[in-house]
């Protein structure tokens, strides 16, 4: 990893005065609110760190900070935008819509805003789907609902045919709201338009509630996600306290990280295991889960288990035909269903008594409104991409490292996946607050 990883690319120089630059000019705002390219932010902010690339002579990792520019790329009066939603639902995609229309309209005095319907579809014309004109007044709403006005899908179109659509509209920015296949559409978007010699700039929004973008500290509609669980948690844990040796399995959303059920478990501490796709489990033998689950019911009488959906696929029998869905990310086997249907025959052959309760809010979770800490995250996330466009930044994805908004490139967000450290803090705390044993695997103990 080098600082060139980290560079972004711009369409060209910027020579025309930024409208933010006109109206602040003269206030004592203006000092602090315009950033340069030269401003950076540490990748690591340690003293450690420090004194390492003092060692070495070496210059730290850092990313581009982001933030309004005096000069920018492109010139209001003739600009056309468009912002298009894809993947899945995620709480907090409306806000995003909204705030980016409300930053370019009342921002950057730019009145022509399209909206794209259903995901990469909507650039293809043979769906059918018609564009959407986005104005303050059409979006002035929309934060107070789930879900998204523009609608989304999955999957990749055509490249060069969704470019042609792009030129052939004019388009000189596009804003994609997404996750990681989202983000990676959009690379091979500015690939095209870059091999054409366009002046098109599109950036990327980080929307995934499983939190896994990397260099990324947090995305929006995870918050949201993790607070909408806690009291289902809640209510599972009052089903499990119920009945004499009462189970209660919550499953929610985590694909390949388990960051919804650890803090989920963390915000409503009532949970006495969280399985994540980090973390492998046995089932069965001396130090697996359903002996651990047991030894719990004898002490206690009740446990609560959340489980992100990722978790425990070692478990299944391997299957040579891997189903994958229309983003390419492979569809796992129910571990929710399986560890419901284990546990009932697991305590049934003993002769155990226990009620096992089995719960799946997923879907639910991922269409709520944004909480008030998730909307004024949307906010700042996509104003900073407004700003990162207007100075002709491209092929990047607004994030956040160390309390700073950054710009990072998007072949570098999507280089890998981010992960539960089973060394860090996070868990750290999930094994103090559950109790659980730090591995559930019968060889590691």
């Amino acid at each position: 990893m080098t600082n060139q990883d980290f560079e972004v690319k711009s369409l060209g120089e910027c020579t025309v005065t930024s409208p933010l630059y006109t109206a602040y000019k003269n206030t004592p705002m203006a000092e602090g609110l315009f950033v340069d390219n030269d401003d950076r932010i540490l990748y690591d902010p340690t003293l450690e760190g420090f004194k390492k690339c003092l060692k070495e002579g070496t210059d730290p990792i850092t990313f581009e900070k982001a933030g309004p520019r005096e000069k920018i790329f492109f010139s209001p009066s003739n600009t056309k935008a468009a912002i298009v939603t894809c993947g899945g639902l995620c709480p907090g995609i409306n806000n995003v819509i909204r705030s980016v229309v409300n930053g370019l309209y009342y921002r950057y005095n730019i009145k022509n805003i399209v909206g794209i319907p259903y995901g990469y579809e909507g650039l293809i014309p043979e769906f059918g789907h018609e564009w959407v004109d986005l104005t303050p007044e059409k979006v002035k709403d929309i934060h107070m609902f789930g879900g998204s006005i523009l609608g989304s899908s999955r999957g990749r179109q055509n490249i060069e045919r969704m470019v042609d659509t792009l030129e052939r509209n004019n388009i000189k920015m596009l804003f994609t709201i997404g996750g990681d296949g989202t983000l990676s559409g959009n690379h091979v978007i500015q690939e095209e338009i870059e091999r054409r010699g366009l002046k098109i700039a599109t950036a990327g929004i980080p929307k995934t509630i499983d939190n896994d973008v990397n260099f990324i500290h947090k995305t929006f509609g995870f918050e949201t996600a993790f607070t909408t669980a806690a009291p289902i948690i809640r209510d599972a844990h009052n089903e499990a306290t119920g009945a004499y040796n009462g189970v209660a399995i919550v499953k929610v959303m985590g694909r390949d990280s388990g960051f919804i059920a650890a803090n989920a478990a963390l915000a409503m501490p009532d949970v006495n295991f969280v399985l994540v796709p980090e973390s492998e489990f046995d089932l069965y033998g001396p130090n697996g889960f359903l002996e651990s689950l047991k030894d719990r019911l004898v002490k206690g009488h009740h446990a609560v288990v959340v489980v992100a959906e990722g978790a425990g696929q070692n478990l299944f029998e391997d299957d040579q035909n891997v189903e994958k869905d229309a983003s390419g990310n492979i569809k796992h086997q129910d571990i929710g269903l399986l560890l419901k249907d284990s546990i009932s025959k697991f305590f049934k052959d003993q002769n155990f008594e226990a009620t096992v309760k089995y719960i799946d809010p997923s879907y639910i979770i991922r269409s709520e409104p944004a909480i008030a800490a998730d909307s004024i995250f949307c906010s700042s996330l996509a104003m900073n991409a407004v700003h990162g466009v207007m100075a002709g930044k491209t092929d990047f994805v607004v994030g956040r490292w160390n309390m700073h908004f950054t710009f990072l490139p998007i072949p570098t967000a999507t280089s890998s996946r981010k992960k539960i450290d089973l060394s860090g803090e996070l868990w750290w705390s999930v094994l103090e607050n559950t109790g659980q044993p730090y591995s559930m695997k019968n060889e590691e103990k």
